[in-house]
């Protein structure tokens, strides 16, 4: 599976779909139009080792709904990523067996690398 879940609104996800420049091979899911489903969530999870890594502790809502104030379990991760796709870290992208989560400098580098790897052979 190659697909990318990303932000259209977002111009940090739209640089970033510039620099890995996927071809009609890779999937693009806008998340807020189409939220990740479950079977891919718990996926992910596997490949990264929790919900926590998943989860976006920098979205505004964090703070407004209080969560910031409580201690959330895996479950609860789990639930409020489903719920509101602004929860979940992106871009998120899937190459294979290869997941890269966010838009760190070095994120970034590996997934443009790993989309491209073959690309000019």
């Amino acid at each position: 599976m190659k697909k990318i879940y990303h932000l259209k609104s977002c111009s940090t996800n739209v640089r970033i779909l510039k620099e890995i420049g996927p071809g009609p091979e890779v999937e693009l899911q806008n998340i807020k139009e189409e939220n990740i489903d479950p079977e891919t969530l718990d996926f992910l999870k596997k490949k990264v080792g929790s919900y926590e890594a998943l989860f976006s502790k920098k979205a505004m809502k964090f703070r407004s709904l209080g969560l910031n104030e409580m201690d959330l379990t895996e479950a609860d991760y789990r639930k409020y990523i489903l719920e509101e796709y602004t929860f979940l870290k992106r871009p998120f992208m899937i190459n294979g067996d290869d997941v890269f989560i966010g838009n760190s400098k070095d994120v970034v580098k590996a997934a443009v690398e790993s989309f491209n790897m073959g690309a000019y052979c």
